[in-house]
């Protein structure tokens, strides 16, 4: 039983005559025939009862035919569906991302996602950006908004560039540097340290290091937490001074805390990533949008 024999039934049993429905099918009458002869014997059951005056349905034709509209319409739904997945009008996107460098415009980017793209289901995952990378590389996540790692090359991620973040010093209010229009790296040898650990944000922990290294000194590092903005907490107890992104400054609003930038300057990266060889249609469009954000809102403000 295929579709092309379904549809010439459902032909002939709307029209009830089999020379109307050849001719709304533009077909010859003898081959429709036969296909609804040959769809009887399939199906075991006489489907129309006809003589040379009269085509009428059978109790089991008018159940085909019943139960054939709505078979059709979901065969036709199906078929547009299939062809808004392909060019990623539908379908799933799972999105990795880093929190704080994402969060001033991750859910901007993704409101307009969803206004184009209505039908395309998010799926958000918060991780590291080792974890980011990893699961791009192995299909469980379709892109990736995270710092550029050490083993991305090794993974065969493919790249962009979204934005070069520079680093500040996260000061209480009351420290004698708040005072100062920027920080040189030199002066963070006096004082302790507040950082990401490294196994949270291997980029960052290391710029800082070399920073440090470049300003002639071994940092004294007095917390390393696992999340960024507890960075924010230890500085604002006045544990020491934190060195953060310049997106991190987000998270001090309200706090008695100033931030300043760090000279010479140095920055992280914030990458997108994905891997050619997990294509999603609705991932490559995400990626278009998130760069055509990335244009209109050049240069990017600290928050």
């Amino acid at each position: 039983m295929d579709i092309r024999s379904l549809r010439y039934f459902q032909a002939v049993a709307e029209e009830l005559s089999f020379s109307k429905a050849s001719r709304r099918l533009r077909i010859a009458q003898p081959a429709l025939s036969r296909t609804v002869q040959g769809l009887e014997l399939e199906l075991g059951v006489v489907l129309l009862q006809r003589n040379r005056r009269l085509v009428a349905l059978t109790p089991a034709g008018a159940a085909l035919l019943r139960d054939l509209g709505l078979l059709l319409e979901r065969m036709e739904e199906m078929a547009k569906r299939v062809r808004r997945t392909a060019v990623g009008e539908e379908g799933e996107l799972r999105l990795g991302y880093i929190g704080p460098p994402t969060q001033v415009f991750l859910g901007r980017v993704l409101a307009e996602f969803r206004r184009r793209h209505p039908r395309v289901h998010l799926v958000l995952e918060e991780r590291t950006p080792e974890r980011v990378c990893e699961m791009v590389a192995r299909g469980r996540l379709d892109a990736g908004l995270t710092r550029p790692v050490r083993s991305g090359p090794a993974l065969g991620l493919s790249s962009r560039l979204l934005r070069r973040e520079p680093l500040w010093a996260a000061l209480m209010d009351s420290h004698p540097w708040a005072a100062r229009a920027s920080v040189s790296w030199a002066m963070l040898a006096r004082e302790p340290l507040i950082v990401l650990s490294r196994r949270e944000g291997v980029g960052l922990h290391d710029e800082i290091l070399e920073g440090c290294r470049r300003a002639g000194f071994a940092p004294r590092f007095a917390h390393t937490p696992s999340v960024i903005g507890t960075v924010l907490a230890y500085v604002e107890s006045g544990e020491g001074v934190g060195v953060i992104p310049d997106s991190v400054a987000v998270l001090g609003t309200g706090r008695p805390l100033s931030f300043r930038p760090l000279v010479p300057r140095r920055s992280v990266e914030l990458v997108m990533v994905w891997s050619e060889d997990h294509a999603n249609p609705a991932a490559a469009a995400f990626r278009v949008s998130m760069l055509e954000w990335i244009q209109a809102h050049r240069p990017w403000t600290r928050v």
